[in-house]
C-alpha cells in the first residue's frame, strides 16, 4: 500500500486540474517534469501506469495523468534526499536491477523460441515413435489392514457388490463415496505397488490385497482401452513450456561459456549467508 500512497495523494490534489495538452511527436523520452535537473519522462509515466491496480487504471485520463506525474515527482525528491545507501539497500537495489534485466533477456529468448514451427516439431518428436499406451478404468477399496482386505474379498466372492462395500468400508473417502471408482488413468499416475496390481489384474476380477503406503487395496479393473494421442492444441502449453525452458537453458549456457567468470567465494563457509550483520 505504501507504493501507492503518493499516487493517492497526487490524485486527490490533481482531480480538478485541466486535461494535459498533447502535441504531436511525443516519445518515451519526452520530458514531462524535472526535479533538481533530473528528468522525468513520458515513458516512465506510461510504465508506471501499466503497474497500477485496475481501479486506478480506470480513472479519468486527466486524473491519472496528473496523479502519476505527482507520484514520480514525489519519488524523485525522496530518492534525492537519500545520499548514502546502506549495504543492505545497495545490495537489494543491485539484485532487483539484475533480476529485472535478466527477465528482459529471458523474454526475448522465449519470444523467438516458441513459434508454430517449433511447437509442431516438438509435437511430432514426442509422438512419431510413441508406442500405443493402455489406459485403465478401475475402482478400489482401501482399508488399513490386510486382514480387513481379505475379509472384504471373501464377501465379494460370496456375491457382495463392490461399489457398496467401497462406500461402506474404504478409507479413501474421495473414491469411496463413488463406489471406489477412480476413472480412467494411464501408467505413471498411481503409486508403483498399485500400478503393479492393476497390470497384474484381469478385467472384471478383484485383485489384491495390494499394499502401498496408503494401506491395503482391493482392485477391480473394469475395462481397458488404447489411449489416443492428444492433439497439439491439447498440450500446446506443455510443449511451449518445454521449448521455453530448453531455449533459456541453451542461452544461459551460451552466455556463461562465453563469459569470463571467477568464483572467489567457493571457499567460504556457506553458513555465512546467515550473517545479516554484514549488510547492516
Amino acid at each position: 500500500m505504501m507504493k501507492y500512497a503518493g499516487l493517492c495523494a497526487g490524485l486527490a490534489l490533481m482531480t480538478a486540474l485541466a486535461n494535459p495538452v498533447w502535441a504531436e511527436g511525443e516519445t518515451a523520452d519526452t520530458i514531462v517534469s524535472t526535479v533538481n535537473g533530473v528528468n522525468i519522462t513520458l515513458g516512465q509515466m506510461v510504465a508506471l501506469r501499466e503497474t497500477l491496480p485496475e481501479q486506478y487504471q480506470s480513472l479519468p485520463d486527466d486524473v491519472l495523468y496528473n496523479g502519476i506525474m505527482e507520484q514520480l515527482i514525489q519519488q524523485e525528491v525522496l530518492r534525492q534526499s537519500v545520499t548514502d545507501l546502506s549495504p543492505r539497500h545497495a545490495a537489494t537495489l543491485e539484485n532487483d536491477t539484475r533480476g529485472y534485466i535478466s527477465g528482459v533477456a529471458i523474454e526475448s529468448v522465449v519470444l523467438n523460441a516458441v513459434t508454430d514451427e517449433a511447437l509442431q516439431a516438438a509435437y511430432e518428436a514426442r509422438f512419431k515413435d510413441a508406442a500405443p499406451q493402455t489406459e485403465y478404468n478401475a475402482a478400489h477399496i482401501l482399508v488399513e489392514t490386510a486382514e480387513a482386505a481379505e475379509a472384504l474379498k471373501a464377501e465379494l466372492a460370496a456375491g457382495a457388490d463392490f461399489a457398496e462395500l467401497a462406500k461402506a468400508n474404504s478409507i479413501d473417502t474421495g473414491s469411496g463415496a463413488n463406489g471406489g471408482d477412480l476413472g480412467w488413468f494411464g501408467l505413471g499416475v498411481m503409486v508403483k505397488p498399485f500400478e503393479d496390481g492393476v497390470l497384474a489384474a484381469k478385467v472384471g476380477e478383484v485383485a489384491g490385497p495390494i499394499q502401498s503406503d496408503f494401506g491395503h487395496h482391493l482392485i477391480l479393473v473394469k475395462e481397458t482401452r488404447v489411449a489416443e494421442n492428444p492433439t497439439l492444441d491439447q498440450i500446446r502449453d506443455e510443449l511451449a513450456a518445454e521449448i521455453e525452458n530448453a531455449a533459456i537453458e541453451a542461452r544461459v549456457k551460451e552466455l556463461t561459456d562465453a563469459a569470463t567468470i571467477t568464483r572467489e567465494g567457493e571457499g567460504l563457509d556457506p553458513a555465512i549467508l546467515k550473517n545479516s550483520t554484514l549488510i547492516d
